[in-house]
């Protein structure tokens, strides 16, 4: 298991991307609101308490702050092959 903080400031976001193949992730958000939509699913916005999951082999193609005025922070736990270094990817890898 790895933990991830990832914060992001008003309006920011991170690029489209894949995980390690072997990667089960659950992740909690801790601070403000994220909006994430993974593959072909629609577009969610997660408030602080609720939580999202993605299996081995998503693409997360949306993650940013849903706010453009407030910060927003949230904890990825990765259930990962004990081997795996790289555990993202962006699309334009």
């Amino acid at each position: 298991m790895k933990g991830l903080l990832v914060e992001y400031q008003p309006g920011g976001s991170t690029p489209a991307h894949t995980h390690a193949a072997s990667a089960f992730i659950y992740a909690t958000v801790l601070l403000g609101a994220i909006r994430s939509k993974i593959n072909d699913e629609p577009e969610e916005v997660y408030h602080a308490g609720e939580n999202f999951v993605e299996v081995p082999g998503d693409r997360h193609v949306v993650s940013a702050n849903a706010s453009d005025t407030q910060r927003a922070r949230l904890l990825a736990v990765f259930v990962v092959d004990t081997n795996e270094e790289n555990l993202t990817t962006p699309d334009d890898e």
